[in-house]
């Protein structure tokens, strides 16, 4: 028995050493990678929000937001709007519980416009584990009839809520509201500020708020796009459409690689990458899905397209590609499989009466949620495989998170952990958690 001992806790030592090495924070838009993807495995494939089926805890939400939640180690943060009190707030959750930690206002400003699928806190927090970065208009007037203008308002937060630095860099206005995820890149925070009027890109200093710099989007035309970031060609690209164009720039300087002109004139689906190509969908007034060569210089409208397709294109959610395969949930219910390379389609579903939210994939599978709450899950391939279908209990226009195993889904008033309740990660790096 003594013998034995040291073997077994080698053996328990490699079991939450495999654990931890898979599991994942998801600390932005779309993850880790800013693509949907998580790396983990044995992600839950069956709950039922009504019933409590394989719900580890429901939380109560105040205020209205479509704010996808984030999570670092044992904390979630998602951001709201307390609209009765005109304030916007960050909010931070113990992951393990779903308790609320603390909640704190933003902003307070009169109520913008915004599209009837948009909300007043849709802009996606970022963390990098010190602090949280948050993104809300500070709009000049209230008004329900015509744009609202205002400021672009970017915060940073400590972990324990307390505001580190504001900043306005830049006006805003659009009929549709405010919709900007801040992502991080090295010790920049950088913001899409397209919209109706002198559009921008802007990066600030993460520890100041210091604008590092900033250019100008020559199309002046509103879209929501959040870039993400590659090593491409011996290239950083950050690449996003929007503003009737499609470009990479490079994010330490905000200098162009290249440009592609349209394919229309409004986005908001971020794009994604599988090594080869760059897909983006889109958008209004034309419907496009493009496969994109990322290796050009200038402008590379007519020389980089490598394949597109019109039919069932998505608007708003964002897809996702995994293995040879594109994932994409168009706005009205349709669910298309593409064959990444070739841009042939494999097969297309009415899957649900609309989506906003984006997909998320995780072990071999991919996850659709739409505005009725329901999440059909789907394993790619040249059929349609229908694995798992969930009901959530509440309508849904927030696009989920993947962490520590666990699946976590905001409803209109509820934030869900889907899977087995456990202790948070700090817990399971200090070998204290049940096991």
């Amino acid at each position: 028995m003594h013998r034995l001992l040291p073997s077994v806790a080698c053996v328990c030592s490699l079991v939450i050493a495999a654990s931890l090495a898979s599991a994942e924070d998801w600390p932005g838009w779309r993850g880790p990678r800013g693509d949907g993807t998580s790396l983990e495995q044995n992600i839950p494939q069956r709950w039922n929000g009504e019933t409590g089926e394989n719900i580890a805890w429901k939380a109560p939400i105040p205020g209205v937001g479509h704010s996808s939640p984030v999570i670092w180690g044992d904390r979630i943060f998602v951001a709201s709007c307390l609209e009765e009190q005109q304030d916007r707030v960050l909010i931070c959750l113990d992951r393990r519980d779903g308790k609320i930690l603390w909640q704190q206002t933003v902003l307070e400003a009169p109520l913008e416009k915004h599209h009837k699928l948009n909300s007043r806190a849709s802009g996606t927090p970022v963390t990098d584990g010190k602090l949280v970065y948050v993104s809300f208009l500070e709009a000049d007037f209230a008004s329900d009839k015509e744009r609202t203008p205002g400021d672009m308002i970017v915060t940073a937060l400590d972990f324990d809520g307390k505001p580190v630095w504001t900043v306005r860099p830049g006006r805003f206005a659009s009929v549709h509201g405010f919709c900007s995820s801040p992502i991080l890149f090295e010790d920049l925070v950088i913001v899409n500020g397209d919209h109706d009027g002198d559009s921008y890109v802007v990066a600030l200093d993460r520890q100041t708020g210091e604008t590092r710099w900033k250019v100008p989007r020559k199309h002046k035309t509103r879209s929501y796009v959040t870039p993400i970031i590659r090593e491409i060609d011996g290239r950083t690209q950050m690449v996003f459409s929007g503003s009737k164009s499609v470009v990479s720039l490079d994010p330490h300087d905000g200098h162009q690689h290249w440009e592609m002109d349209g394919p229309t004139e409004q986005f908001v689906a971020s794009m994604v990458y599988n090594g080869k190509y760059l897909f983006l969908t889109a958008g209004f007034p034309d419907r496009y899905i493009q496969a994109i060569r990322p290796d050009g210089r200038g402008n590379v409208t007519s020389s980089h397209i490598a394949w597109e397709s019109r039919k069932n294109c998505s608007y708003v959610p964002s897809p996702v590609v995994l293995d040879k395969y594109l994932l994409v949930a168009a706005d009205d219910g349709i669910a298309s499989c593409y064959d990444a390379d070739t841009g042939e389609r494999l097969w297309a579903e009415r899957m649900a009466p609309h989506y906003s939210a984006s997909l998320v994939a995780a072990d071999g599978l991919v996850y659709f949620t739409a505005d009725d709450g329901t999440t059909k899950i789907v394993r790619p391939g040249p059929k349609y495989d229908l694995v798992a279908e969930n009901p959530l209990g509440e309508f849904s226009y927030a696009s989920p998170a993947i962490s520590q195993g666990q699946l976590f889904l905001r409803g209109e008033q509820h934030l869900f952990c889907a899977g087995k309740q456990r202790a948070g990660k700090s817990e399971i790096q200090s070998g204290r958690a049940d096991r």
